[in-house]
């Protein structure tokens, strides 16, 4: 039955990530195929999803209807909670920090490496407190943040590090994939990420012993595998898990993700040559050990505003992403200084280098750098 819908599965993920409209015909066959599934749900959906992701260095997974989903669960592993505080950088998207005050914990800023955006070890380092109950490193634009250092800082204070891998599914760090060697670590499968679901999310845990109460604080606090009469729930749960129907768009998704994150990379990799030397440019520097998936490209530019209007005029995508969270009202109490991220938040401009960027796409943005602005 699901290999039967595999053709129309991947026709409506290609009109999504490429914003046009799914045919009447399809969509119809499509409510019908899940309208089955729900009926008669496989049991063995999420098998693939465990392969993939032991694949990228994760042994112990859990799947979520999103990511945010996922980073709340793992900041409830860590036992984060209302006084305590968590280490995390304003250079994100705001669902990374907003999990944060779900679980009730105080954001705190630590500053970012102005040459990539991503949180530094000595920042860390200086924002750990007898009450510091996590890390959240971001590996912001697929580029891994410095991990060894940062590692070692945690490592030394007794802290578990959460990655928020939601921009870098394929990349390593040291050989490894990126994830690997902390406590926790989250992937997004959101619409517009390497891997898609439409949406979802994926949890990563090195110990073992974090999946049963992850799997009830997914589903109500219930142990699905006690007898439904014979449970007790001990602790607030959540309904976070993720259904058929976006498993089944991830299971398509499965037959193309290696092709398309290495679509990704050999485009970044392209324009780190091709734009290397640009009077106005700066490339995004980063450890010998990282090696990027490159969700997007990121260059730092001088009179970036104007650098953004040339390319929008010559229909090239361009943007900054995101907000940084600690301009937010919502993470007012959190506000310091952070001299390192306000040089790259002034400077950064993200281009496309996806999947469905070609060779010559590339070359025209290649050139229209080259012609200034």
């Amino acid at each position: 039955r699901l290999n039967s819908s595999h053709l129309v599965i991947s026709y409506a993920v290609f009109c999504l990530k490429k914003n046009r409209p799914i045919s009447i015909i399809a969509f119809s066959f499509l409510v019908y195929t899940f309208f089955l599934m729900i009926r008669r749900p496989p049991r063995s959906t999420l098998f693939p999803y465990t392969t993939l992701f032991r694949s990228v260095g994760q042994a112990h997974m859990l799947s979520f209807y999103s990511g945010t989903a996922a980073l709340h669960t793992a900041l409830l592993l860590a036992r984060a909670g209302p006084g305590d505080e968590v280490i995390s950088t304003a250079m994100t998207a705001e669902p990374t920090n907003l999990a944060i005050l779900h679980a009730g914990a105080r954001v705190v800023w630590a500053d970012v490496d102005p040459r990539n955006g991503n949180l530094t070890a000595a920042a860390i380092a200086a924002k750990i407190t007898p009450r510091t109950r996590a890390i959240v490193v971001v590996h912001y634009g697929g580029i891994p943040a410095s991990m060894a250092a940062i590692r070692a800082v945690a490592e030394r204070r007794g802290v578990p590090v959460i990655e928020d891998a939601a921009h870098a599914l394929g990349a390593r760090y040291a050989g490894l994939p990126i994830g690997s060697q902390s406590e926790y670590v989250m992937y997004s499968l959101q619409a517009i990420k390497h891997l898609t679901t439409v949406d979802g999310g994926m949890l990563g845990c090195r110990d073992p012993a974090d999946l049963p109460r992850g799997r009830r604080l997914r589903w109500f606090g219930i142990d699905r595998a006690a007898p439904r009469t014979e449970m007790d729930v001990a602790e607030v749960g959540y309904k976070y898990h993720m259904n058929n129907v976006n498993a089944t768009i991830g299971l398509v998704q499965l037959d193309y993700i290696r092709p398309v994150i290495a679509r990704h990379i050999a485009n970044g990799k392209y324009f780190d040559a091709a734009l290397r030397g640009i009077p106005g440019i700066e490339l995004c520097a980063w450890d010998a050990a990282a090696e990027p998936s490159y969700w997007f490209y990121t260059v730092l530019a001088e009179r970036r505003d104007e650098l953004a209007r040339r390319l929008t005029e010559l229909g090239i995508g361009n943007s900054l992403a995101h907000k940084r969270n600690d301009r937010h009202s919502v993470f007012a109490a959190s506000r310091c200084e952070l001299p390192g991220l306000d040089r790259f938040y002034d400077a950064m401009l993200h281009i496309p280098c996806g999947w469905w960027v070609g060779d010559a796409e590339r070359e025209r943005i290649a050139a229209a750098l080259r012609q200034g602005w």
